[in-house]
This record gives C-alpha cells, structure tokens and sequence, in this order.
C-alpha cells in the first residue's frame, strides 16, 4: 500500500493513543462480548454507511484482494474509484504502516479508510502508482482469514523494477454474504530486513 513521506504530528499521536488502548489491560471474553454489542461496529452497520460494492469485488478472497490493488493503482492524474475502494472495508477498519523513524527503528501510523483517501489522493494525482501482488500465503479458519499478500510498487505498470517491496498483511472477515477487509497492515522491505523467500514464492 501507498504512505506517503510526509506523517503529520496528528497522525501520530492517533496512531500512539490507539497502541496504547490495544496494549492495555484485555476484558474476559464474556465483557468483550457485552460491550460489543454497544461499541463495536457491526457489519449490518458497514452495509448501511459504505458504498455498495461489486458483488465481482467481494466474491472471494482472491477478488477482495485484486480490489484493493486495483484502485489504488494508475498512472498520475487518473482519479482512483474510492467508493469501489470504501466498499471493500467494514466498519471500523483500519489500515496500518510501519514507518521508519527520524534517527533509527520505527513506528505505526494508523489510518482509517477516509484517512488513507485524504492523505494519498494529492500524491496520485501528481504521481503514477502501480502496486501488484507477486505472492501470497494464507490461512483461514471459518469466517475469518489472514493474508500476507507480497507486493511490488512501481511508478509505471512497466517499469522494469519496483521502487519499493514489501508485505501487506490482510485481515479479512466473510459474514456468509461476502468478503470484507477488517485491516491491512504493511511494511516496506529495507537492507536490514529483505523479504524472507517464503513469502516470494507463496501460492496465489
């Protein structure tokens, strides 16, 4: 996925609350479950405020998959379908960077869909962006699944080598109707962390 350099200081610090609630103390399963039922958006709730989506888009997990690659990627100018790309998501979704810091290691930038709109929009309309998926492994247990999904992003769908490689890590939710994205996590590869080749050669 496309984060651009620039991390604004509010982006920051929502990604640092947000980190700080998820690393605090958990409830017992049966609180989760009760305050669920008057805080945690529901997926009747996703239907309801996101755009319809393409039965074609949402199919399977191969399709979702395609989706998300699918509208964030074109050549500069071309304004990207972002209600295709809002119907992909549930309520509540996130979408995840690791960035590098200033001076060494890195952190989390968190986003939600509009955020990621909002902040990525400016750059692809100055800037071609072409993102596509070279392997994967996954695993599913009943309606829920987790991708690691290995990219390659190039500037133009033919240039001859990436600028940038990495791993999106999706979670993916089906709720017997269709496929939904709960959260996309990523990281670009550096020198001191390559893609391991397992998940170069993952089925697809």
């Amino acid at each position: 996925m496309k984060f651009g350099e620039r991390h604004s200081n509010t982006l920051i610090a929502a990604a640092a609350a947000l980190l700080m609630c998820m690393t605090g103390a958990r409830g017992s399963a049966a609180e989760l479950q009760a305050s669920s039922q008057s805080q945690a958006p529901s997926v009747s709730g996703a239907a309801a405020t996101s755009p319809a989506a393409n039965p074609a888009d949402v199919s399977s997990i191969d399709a979702i998959l395609h989706a998300a690659y699918d509208t964030i990627s074109g050549p500069a100018g071309r304004q990207r379908d972002w209600n295709r790309f809002r119907s992909l998501f549930v309520s509540g979704a996130r979408l995840a960077a690791v960035v590098p810091n200033h001076t060494d290691g890195f952190h989390t930038v968190v986003l939600s869909p509009e955020d990621y709109i909002q902040h990525d929009d400016p750059y692809f309309q100055k800037n071609g962006f072409f993102e596509r998926e070279v392997a994967r492994r996954t695993e599913r247990f009943a309606g829920i699944a987790q991708v690691f999904s290995t990219y390659e992003s190039r500037h133009a769908a033919d240039d001859p080598k990436p600028f940038e490689r990495g791993i999106n890590s999706f979670q993916l939710m089906n709720d017997r109707m269709r496929w939904w994205i709960v959260t996309i996590f990523w990281q670009g590869e550096t020198p001191a962390s390559p893609i391991p080749q397992e998940f170069l050669h993952g089925v697809k």
